[in-house]
């Protein structure tokens, strides 16, 4: 059997085709171990430099020679029907048109996040990075949370015997200030946009956002080099490198203003769908800035919920450092779909 799987962002749109074997699917559920998908190609490309999701997929079927027999996607956008429109892209994605594409029975599309919810059971232990331990015995629901071109929420439920996954959009939720700085930043997007949501702080354009609310309010001189690099590259990156390095005040402070704020973000989440399982931080940015959230700020931030800072504390927080649980959580849906 083989599968096509996409993790679809708005920057980046991930294929992969994985071989599954028959006898490693049983009782409609699907092992937990990287070696049940094996890989037989995977391609990246940039979203934004193509006109829809079906001229990758064929182009990628094509090149590589594959006859699918199911597919699953990953979308950045609210699945409803069968049908998505991209959160940051100017794509409508239709599960019908991409298994009349693909000619398979269906195709399975999920949320992005939902996503990387299925694929969080085929990861190694190596593929994490623990924030809070937390209890020892944790056990019941659990939740993710991802910061990348946008920002992503994820719940799973747990049912006494297996997490499923719960898409969410979360990440659209009122951006919730917490102090002063905060308070001063929240007045400051809203002469941008009438909605800010947490999305419009925790993203890749969000840390560019908390930069530039920094240098405009008189917290810090912009740099020449920095401001150069913002202009000629990826500006979020520009911030976060110059931040980590130690070369930027003004980069320190926005990222520290980002941290704290993902770390809440991540607390509020772990209350919305009392995940005493964990929360897993995933997308595209958490692994890059690492010893950034290793430094007390994330943690602290998680925990700091009054009543319920001791139901925080046993709730352990890991860091997927595995950028492909996206692409493996597609591919274990349609997997699980098609048994």
């Amino acid at each position: 059997m083989l599968l096509l799987a996409g993790d679809i962002g708005g920057t980046n749109t991930r294929l992969a085709a994985y071989e599954l074997g028959e006898s490693q699917l049983a009782g409609g559920g699907l092992a937990p171990t990287p070696q049940v998908l094996r890989p037989v190609a995977e391609e990246t490309f940039p979203s934004a430099a193509h006109a829809s999701l079906a001229d990758i997929v064929q182009g990628f079927v094509a090149a590589h020679g594959l006859t699918i027999d199911h597919a699953g996607f990953g979308v950045a956008g609210p699945v409803v029907h069968g049908r998505v429109e991209v959160t940051n892209l100017p794509w409508v994605i239709d599960a019908r048109e991409l298994a009349r594409t693909l000619n398979v029975a269906a195709v399975s599309l999920i949320n992005d996040l939902e996503a990387i919810a299925y694929g969080i059971p085929a990861l190694r232990p190596a593929d994490f990075l623990v924030l809070n331990p937390g209890a020892p015995d944790a056990t019941g629901n659990a939740a993710v949370i991802a910061a990348g071109t946008g920002l992503g929420v994820a719940g799973l439920y747990w049912d006494g015997a297996t997490h499923r996954p719960i898409a969410s959009e979360g990440g659209h939720a009122d951006f919730g200030p917490l102090d002063p700085l905060q308070m001063e930043l929240l007045q400051y997007l809203l002469k941008r946009w009438p909605h800010v949501s947490y999305e419009r702080v925790l993203s890749g354009p969000g840390l560019v956002n908390l930069y530039e609310f920094l240098r405009d309010t008189g917290r810090g001189a912009e740099q020449p080099e920095v401001a150069a690099a913002m202009r000629h590259g990826d500006p979020a990156a520009a911030i976060a490198t110059a931040a980590l390095a130690g070369t930027c005040p003004l980069c320190q402070q926005a990222l520290d203003l980002f941290v704290g704020i993902y770390g809440a973000a991540a607390g509020n989440v772990a209350l919305a769908f009392k995940a005493t399982g964990g929360v897993y931080v995933g997308g595209g940015i958490a692994p890059k800035i690492r010893a950034a959230l290793e430094r007390p700020l994330f943690v602290q931030a998680f925990l700091a919920k009054g009543r319920m800072t001791d139901l925080l504390q046993g709730i352990p927080v890991r860091v997927i450092m595995n950028n492909r649980a996206g692409l493996l959580g597609a591919a274990r849906c349609a997997a699980l779909r098609a048994a």
